[in-house]
């Protein structure tokens, strides 16, 4: 019998990594989080916020599953605002601005002072899988993984042999790592630091499909070398919580500023394209679409004149300013020359450079959805390691997965989340039955319900799953059965039949809990529709199919349906409809099936 050392291991101190680590460790499992540096956990590697268009909902979510992110941006924000305020309430979402060391040392602090959970400095290079077929237990001899193997731990670089009984892996950029500049390029997860070197050759040893992707991000300049006189002001609006039962912002609040690229800095970029590894040929794992380049954005869109960018600060306590809108991987020189060409940035200091980063990622679509592998029992995934971008995208995931690395352990069906349920529920959806080859970033356009789906109905939407789960705490549940209350009777007050007589009486309630109310009772037409269609599509995830089933052996299946049915193997008919290439007779074939069965 192995010793177990751990319940729960989780790979990587990142913003999966945190929320899969503290998600195990409350729910009573003991939890190891394996960095490679401790300092540097919870860091804001690109981009110093938190939230936006469909990524704010997500941050809530997370907070109303007991998630930990939306409080770690109301201790740290430094600006807020709620974008698409003239669009409607369905696309609207919060956005803050983060003193990005203050999160860093808040996330850690939060991980240090946690009951069940240890942190460890060291790297995994490899797996210990039992019933793997092999003595030394990392797989089998002729590589690949045997039917019925399960995780029993990790090997870390230093030679360390840790069991557990789930191992969650959240390595973000630095699996395999590779950063570009120019013709520099270095084994690197970041700028200036190792990449993790050994664990994904391992796990394409062992079978799992892998692949490479790629992001990036900008220049950051010194604020003292600005020229603000030329640059339009952006103010931040009334700090108010993500958290639905958080405290107000802590620090002050900073503005943003916004410039523009000019047809010399597209001149510049043009010159010197061939000097940027993305167009040279050295980089090979693909980008983000909706998230370009500078140098992809001058090539893709040769007929703008300027293109916008955002000049955000990193913190309260430091010089550095982000330059949001131009990221890059060009030489230093060149990146020198063009962010010079740019009104109020001619004097510009760079105190670090863009750079590009190069990655393995392994197919979500070799995912259950409750983001468990297929092929390794109690091993699951989360964050940019499945092919996702964003801090957010990656905090859900990582929560998802801790919270069903324990469902695993403690023998319960796993929590997955509908996507008339949540953004999270439409995250997971896609990219485990639509798999991904690009970076995959969460847009209000892919959630079908969106109306239902909007950032102030998280906490009802999720708190009770959460507190099934065993995440909310009692506290948090009290907080929220006593809101509930409050906006039932508001929701009174503000029928028509009492709406005038009862007015005064609203002055004593949150304004945030009225403009909920107000906004279910505009849209309560449109949200009636919304469930009615969303009640049809869970009949369809009701149907069960088992994830066992050969598809070839089905007669009545199209050829097509068959090769996609067996690769994403869905567990209901439902998951099997949003596949690409399963068609409406497909679906029939299997609803028969099913009914006889």
């Amino acid at each position: 019998m192995v010793r177990v050392d751990y319940k729960c291991i989780v790979i990587g101190g990142g913003h999966a990594g945190i929320e899969a680590s503290l998600a195990a460790a409350r729910l009573g499992f003991s939890t190891l989080l394996i960095t490679q540096n401790p300092d540097k956990i919870g860091v804001l590697s690109c981009n110093p916020a938190i939230g936006g268009l469909s990524k704010g909902n997500i941050v809530r979510e997370i907070d109303a599953l007991g998630g930990e992110m939306a409080k770690l941006i109301d201790a740290t924000m430094i600006q807020y605002r709620v974008l698409n305020r003239s669009r409607g309430p369905a696309v609207q979402a919060p956005r803050a601005q983060a003193d990005k060391h203050v999160y860093n040392e808040a996330a850690r602090r939060v991980l240090e002072k946690q009951k069940n959970l240890s942190i460890f400095m060291d790297t995994v290079t490899d797996l210990i899988i039992d019933n793997c077929g092999s003595a030394d237990g990392t797989g089998t001899d002729n590589g690949g993984i045997i039917s019925g193997a399960r995780i029993g731990g990790v090997i870390t670089q230093r030679g360390h042999r840790i069991t557990a009984q789930t191992v969650i892996l959240a390595a973000g950029t630095f699996m395999e790592g590779k950063i570009f500049i120019g013709e520099y390029d270095a084994p690197q997860g970041r700028l200036g630091e190792e990449a993790a070197v050994g664990l994904g050759a391992s796990l394409r040893r062992l079978g799992f499909p892998a692949g490479r992707l790629k992001t990036g991000t900008p220049a950051r300049i010194s604020a003292n070398t600005i020229d603000f006189s030329v640059l339009e002001k952006q103010d931040g609006e009334e700090m108010r919580p993500f958290s639905f039962h958080g405290q107000t912002a802590r620090l002050q609040s900073e503005p943003c500023w916004v410039t523009y690229t000019t047809e010399e800095t597209h001149e510049i970029i043009r010159a010197n394209i061939a000097g940027s590894p993305l167009y040279g040929g050295k980089i090979f794992g693909t980008g983000a679409r909706y998230c370009p380049s500078i140098e992809d954005k001058v090539v893709r869109f040769p007929e703008r004149s300027r293109h916008h960018i955002f000049i955000e600060p990193e913190g309260l306590t430091t010089n550095e300013m982000y330059l949001n809108g131009a990221s890059t991987s060009l030489p230093e020189d060149v990146q020198r020359d063009f962010i010079h060409s740019i009104p109020g940035l001619e004097k510009a200091g760079i105190v670090r450079p863009g750079y590009a980063v190069e990655y393995d990622y392994l197919d979500p679509l070799d995912l259950f959805p409750s983001l468990e592998s297929k092929r390794l029992s109690g091993f699951f995934i989360a964050g940019q390691t499945n092919g996702s971008s964003g801090y957010e995208e990656a905090a859900a995931q990582g929560l998802m997965a801790g919270i069903n690395a324990v469902m695993k352990m403690e023998n319960r069906p796993p929590l997955v989340l509908g996507r008339a349920e949540a953004y999270i529920g439409v995250l997971i959806d896609d990219l485990t039955t639509l798999g991904t080859k690009e970076p995959y970033r969460m847009f209000t356009s892919r959630a079908e319900h969106r109306l239902i789906l909007r950032h102030d109905t998280a906490d009802t939407r999720l708190t009770p799953k959460g507190r099934e789960a065993g995440l909310v705490n009692d506290n948090h549940w009290e907080l929220f059965s006593k809101k509930k209350e409050v906006l039932d009777v508001i929701s009174e007050l503000l029928s028509k039949r009492n709406a005038e007589q009862n007015a005064g009486q609203l002055d004593s309630f949150p304004p945030e809990y009225i403009e909920r109310v107000l906004l279910d009772k505009k849209y309560a037409g449109y949200i009636e529709k919304e469930i009615r269609f969303a009640a049809k599509a869970a009949k369809m995830d009701s149907i069960k199919l088992d994830t066992d089933l050969d598809y070839k052996s089905i007669p009545g299946l199209s050829a097509e349906a068959r090769e996609k049915l067996n690769s994403v193997k869905p567990l209901n008919v439902g998951q099997a409809a949003r596949i690409p290439g399963v068609r409406q007779g497909d679906i029939a074939v299997l609803i028969i099936r099913a009914n006889k069965k």
